[in-house]
């Protein structure tokens, strides 16, 4: 099957199914919605934030544990056949919430399958999968993709808050379970296609009759994204995989921990839950426009130092909510964090796909992924125990400030691209 260059590339019917997939996915129904839910878990398991920051926890733990696992299937047998059984299981795990005890562990239990599962409703395959069909665009590509994560974070916080309001924070988790099986998994099914060859397409969208000018004037092309790149091995003795490494563990611990905690850090200071909430939402549309102008951005100038001028906003926003100031600054804190969160997905897919190509694409950023997972489960556990222990969220909010300023130094230090855009 081809297609001419005048029509619409399917690429990005690709992205739009990606998109979809991911705003009904792990991170805008665990991570995102997961402030909302502190309060209302408290008080049902009659616990602190801290263990019930616990379950969060678990959830980002077994899903670091399994990204790389998935990272690697989504190699070996294509993105499409680990999406699509992942995300029935993860809308059915939702809906069995129905049925959760008072029981602690029974919580823990849940949130670890959540994050086990999880792993194929996330960004590891579906960035696998995007950067196999794109090339030239593949940033802008990424960008639109994680507007999914972005439109899941403005819209899903205030209607889980209104849900729990209505029907209780248990049937909430099943009326979510189901939209995911009725909406999200029809439409991946039907849109998303593992790679451009299985369609008779080139990545971008060029045409045959493109690659036969190009080679007769004798450009070097992209080579096949399977082919491209170097193995898992390889990519684990390089400093550059150490450096990605340690700057997103500095970046996410900060960056969870202050986002997960929002919503209860501006009601302990006299914010309503209704203005804590659109708060919330704040931080989602930044994460909505930074999704898309992190990846415009990368296509065009060094990917790094787009990176460090988003992830600087975060330290700004932390900044801010260290000051304790009331009223707008609010609101300007949660966009300035939001605009950082919003790029580190696809930053980190960017990033994975430049220095180590798309041969073992997957894995490598599935470890990335995982290290950047653990790090968000350390972070609401280092907020909450700060709060249990000082009755305050000031000195993880430093210590997070310090944090962030580090990571956004080491990710300045990468040098150049392994695997340049192909011209």
């Amino acid at each position: 099957m081809s297609i001419t260059p005048n029509k619409f590339f399917y690429g990005w019917y690709v992205v739009l199914a990606a998109a979809v997939g991911l705003l009904l996915g792990y991170a805008p129904i665990f991570v995102y919605c997961f402030g909302v839910f502190i309060k209302p878990l408290t008080n049902e398991f009659h616990s602190s934030r801290t263990n019930i920051s616990f379950a969060f926890s678990l959830a980002n733990i077994m899903q670091a544990v399994t990204s790389p696992f998935v990272g690697r299937l989504a190699d070996r047998f294509g993105p499409r056949k680990v999406i699509i059984p992942g995300a029935i299981v993860f809308a059915v795990m939702l809906i069995s919430y129905k049925f959760i005890s008072t029981n602690l562990w029974q919580l823990y239990v849940a949130f670890a399958i959540a994050g086990m599962i999880g792993c194929a409703a996330a960004p590891v395959p579906y960035g696998k999968v995007v950067s196999n069909w794109f090339d030239k665009h593949r940033g802008l590509a990424l960008g639109v993709t994680m507007i999914g994560i972005g439109l899941g974070a403005v819209v899903m916080p205030p209607a889980v808050q209104r849900l729990i309001a209505h029907v209780g924070w248990r049937s909430t988790y099943a009326i979510v379970g189901c939209a995911v099986l009725l909406i999200s998994v029809p439409i991946i099914a039907l849109f998303l296609k593992d790679s451009p060859q299985k369609m008779g397409l080139l990545p971008d969208g060029d045409s045959p009759t493109q690659t036969n000018i190009n080679a007769s004037a004798k450009i070097p092309l992209a080579t096949p994204a399977q082919e491209s790149g170097i193995p898992l091995r390889q990519a684990l003795r390089s400093k550059i995989f150490w450096l990605l490494a340690s700057g997103f563990t500095l970046i996410g611990i900060s960056v969870h921990g202050s986002v997960i905690h929002l919503v209860p850090l501006l009601t302990d200071r006299g914010v309503t839950p209704a203005k804590a909430a659109l708060a919330s939402s704040l931080v989602g549309i930044a994460v909505l426009f930074s999704r898309v102008a992190s990846g415009y951005f990368m296509d065009r100038f060094y990917a790094p130092y787009v990176a460090a001028f988003f992830f600087s906003s975060v330290a700004a926003g932390l900044a801010l909510l260290w000051t304790g100031f009331g009223g707008p600054a609010v609101y300007a804190a949660a966009l300035l964090v939001g605009l950082g969160l919003g790029a580190e997905v696809d930053v980190i897919a960017y990033l994975t796909s430049r220095y180590f190509g798309l041969h073992s694409f997957g894995e490598i950023y599935g470890y990335l992924f995982a290290v950047f997972a653990l790090a968000g489960a350390l972070g609401p556990v280092i907020m909450a125990r700060g709060f249990d222990r000082l009755g305050s969220y000031q000195s993880p909010l430093i210590f997070f400030f310090l944090a962030t300023i580090t990571g956004v130094l080491l990710l300045t230090r990468l040098g150049p691209y392994r695997y340049r855009p192909h011209q």
